[in-house]
């Protein structure tokens, strides 16, 4: 970001910082200037609402029976409530006005604060095309895109060996690439599931050949991160004959590799359940109150660096730390070769809890660290995971470690890159950065501005 004031993109930057901030202060005195002492009650009874719809959440997560529809309805009722009450005082055009200047503010400060931004890309190196590709295929990942994009054909015109996984009968990854590595492949790629992909990244890791991502699964997030086309698949396989080399971190659990992200708890034990496939709604609602109150399932507990995380009901983590700004902790991640893992814990024991996780990332129930190691222990002897979206049974404890740089991944030179994602707002920084390219300008030293 320029911060020069002189500079023409300074000087932008700092009207979007002053705009963003008088937008801000207008929509807190908005109300004040035209409703007066009610705007303070009005303006509690909104929060109010909305804590009350939280805490109504939490309930219906909890209980079962009358119990749950009756919290279910609090839920739906309050904020309803607060917006009757705002109309009913004629003063619902107030709150829409401020609304929309406080959306403005956060609009144009993030302008201000540098616009979309790019997560950091691991280096190119250049790379010779293989001699001896193998490819493994899985026809039917993400709805049958092997076949509507005639992965299979092109990929062997290019000159790949190509494998089609037989859904009729188990077929074990792990063994076709160590077997086609024997036989001197090159280069392993996978068009597949994130799951797939982790286990022949860790044989193509193991045996210092490159890996190849086909963007044919059904959510792709690992191919995201990686900056491929993910509406195309067979774009990917430009890889083979115009393609450079991204060294990325590789996560394991045990001795598995994964490369997006591990869960333990809650998720985890719902799509282990037997039941869970043949009706996933009314399943989760039948185990969430037991798990979110731990009467059911292992009580866990985190050692990651200097920290402990006991009880939640909830772990993810994840190969390199998802990036901040994001209400879920979950998306686009910021890199893929910063040498750590990213955990995050959730821990809501009760009503008001479960309304601070209205504050995001900085709520008392979440939890959010770094580390080279993290540590998942129990009170039973295996605990339900879920492994780049497959499910699993683990002994305890469960060891994540990251290995920087293990992966060599083989992308297309010419590909769309990662997406740009909105930066944090950050109105501390956008307070500063408005007074400081001020003060720049104006030159308050009592120096010439050799800039302008």
């Amino acid at each position: 970001m320029d911060t020069d004031a002189g500079a023409p993109g300074g000087r932008a930057q700092r009207w979007y910082a002053r705009v963003a901030l008088v937008a801000a202060a207008a929509a807190v005195l908005a109300p004040l200037a035209f409703a007066g002492i009610r705007s303070v009650v009005l303006l509690g009874a909104g929060l109010a609402g909305l804590a009350v719809a939280a805490a109504g959440v939490w309930w219906a997560l909890t209980r079962r029976g009358i119990a749950r529809a009756l919290a279910s309805a609090l839920a739906a009722v309050a904020p309803a409530a607060a917006l009757l009450l705002y109309a009913w005082a004629g003063l619902l055009w107030v709150v829409l006005v401020s609304l929309a200047l406080g959306a403005l503010a956060v609009s144009v400060g993030g302008a201000a604060l540098g616009g979309d931004v790019r997560p950091r890309r691991p280096p190119e190196v250049p790379a010779a095309p293989p001699q001896q590709p193998f490819l493994i295929m899985n026809p039917h990942s993400g709805g049958g895109k092997v076949g509507a994009f005639h992965l299979k054909e092109r990929a062997e015109e290019l000159g790949a060996e190509v494998h089609l996984l037989d859904s009729a009968h188990h077929e074990d990854v792990v063994a076709l690439a160590r077997g086609a590595v024997d036989d001197g492949a090159d280069l392993l790629g996978v068009a597949g599931g994130d799951g797939t992909q982790a286990m022949v990244a860790g044989v193509a890791a193991q045996h210092g050949i490159p890996f190849m991502v086909i963007s044919a699964g059904t959510r792709n997030h690992f191919a995201l991160d990686l900056g491929l086309d993910r509406g195309n698949p067979s774009a990917c396989l430009d890889a083979l004959t115009d393609g450079v080399d991204l060294c990325v971190d590789l996560g394991f659990i045990q001795d598995r590799p994964f490369v997006n992200n591990a869960s333990f708890g809650t998720y985890a034990s719902v799509v282990q359940s037997s039941a869970y496939r043949n009706d996933k709604v009314q399943t989760t609602l039948e185990m969430l109150p037991d798990l979110l109150t731990h009467q059911r399932g292992p009580r866990l507990s985190v050692r990651a660096a200097d920290t402990a995380i006991e009880a939640p009901q909830a772990v993810l983590v994840s190969n390199n730390p998802y990036r901040q700004g994001d209400p879920a902790g979950l998306g686009r991640r910021v890199g893929l070769d910063s040498g750590v893992l990213g955990i995050l814990g959730i821990r809501v024991d009760n009503a008001a809890q479960a309304v601070g996780i209205l504050r995001g990332r900085h709520a008392q129930g979440l939890i959010g660290l770094t580390a080279q190691e993290v540590v998942i222990d129990a009170d039973e002897p295996e605990i339900p995971a879920g492994v780049d979206g497959e499910a699993l049974t683990l002994p305890t404890p469960v060891h994540c470690t990251i290995r920087p740089r293990a992966l060599h991944v083989r992308v297309p030179r010419h590909r769309p890159g990662v997406p740009r994602t909105k930066p944090p707002m950050d109105w501390r920084q956008l307070r500063r950065l408005a007074l400081s390219m001020g003060r720049r300008a104006s030159g308050t030293d009592g120096r010439p501005d050799l800039h302008r």
